[in-house]
């Protein structure tokens, strides 16, 4: 288990060039940012996880198109101390850092999004809608713990729309799909997907980015874990929708607006400079 630790914390060199794209594209695509001996440990925790707390009790066939995009489970790092171990890696939270340009970032919270075999897609959306935060210093890391081919597809990032900030209140829907979808068509916005991507490769994108995935026409599940992380001193702001206020109270315990966003929830995983 130490060697895992270290390749955990061990650093991920990220390049100037890398980090100015992230800023200017608000989307970017590592690879290598989980070893393979990382992978090969903490997939099968995760994925037991996630398999015992699936709440669908239907056929994918006969579910919304949210419930047919994936299955979904937060803050799996509160149940296991090993998935707490992956999830809290500062190897993964230093590029989160570097990529926004900040000194430290607290976990706003994980999901593991499984996409069963014919599950559906899921529509073009805007993360920060669902977010109660006082900020545009957010970012999602997303990693497939298993190879994931063409077929299956990754995420599709409409680039610079970070830069936009909130266009629509649709929560992830058809509605949402067409809306955002009309307004990348209509606005000639360039349409970035990084194809396949092996186990432990890692696509970064800022909270506001408009992002898309196809469904899943395998036999396979497609097993991605996310982390999403926000900036440290990032303070909470009033919500102005029921899924923010939601979203204060699952994710921001005993936290009203104006507070830090920094309840138990929400550690600190990577600090630049330490105080003295």
């Amino acid at each position: 288990m130490n060697h895992l630790v270290t390749d955990l914390n061990l650093e991920y060199q990220l390049d100037t060039e890398q980090i100015e794209q992230y800023q200017q594209d608000g989307h970017t695509f590592l690879r290598n940012v989980a070893t393979e001996s990382v992978i090969r440990e903490y997939e099968q925790h995760i994925t037991d996880l996630v398999m015992k707390l699936n709440h669908h009790d239907k056929p994918v066939s006969e579910r919304d198109t949210y419930g047919k995009a994936f299955i979904q489970v937060g803050n799996l790092w509160t149940m296991s101390e090993d998935v707490k171990r992956f999830i809290m890696a500062k190897r993964f939270a230093k590029i989160a850092a570097d990529l926004m340009g900040v000194d430290g970032v607290r976990i706003y919270h994980d999901q593991a999004l499984f996409k069963e075999p014919g599950g559906g897609h899921t529509p073009w959306h805007q993360d920060q809608i669902y977010w109660p935060l006082d900020t545009n210093n957010t970012i999602t890391m997303w990693m497939p713990l298993v190879p994931v081919p063409q077929e299956v597809g990754t995420m599709t990032f409409a680039s610079g729309t970070h830069m936009q900030g909130y266009v629509s209140r649709q929560e992830i829907s058809d509605e949402s799909h067409r809306t955002l979808g009309q307004y990348i068509e209509g606005k000639n916005i360039s349409q970035v997907n990084y194809g396949a991507m092996a186990a432990g490769d890692a696509t970064f994108h800022a909270g506001w980015t408009m992002h898309c995935a196809p469904g899943n026409p395998t036999d396979h599940m497609r097993k991605v874990m996310t982390v999403i992380y926000i900036a440290d001193g990032v303070r909470i702001a009033q919500p102005d929708s029921k899924a923010k206020e939601n979203d204060l109270k699952h994710w921001f315990p005993d936290c009203k607006p104006g507070d830090l966003a920094a309840s138990i929830l929400n550690p600190l995983v990577y600090k630049r400079y330490e105080k003295h």
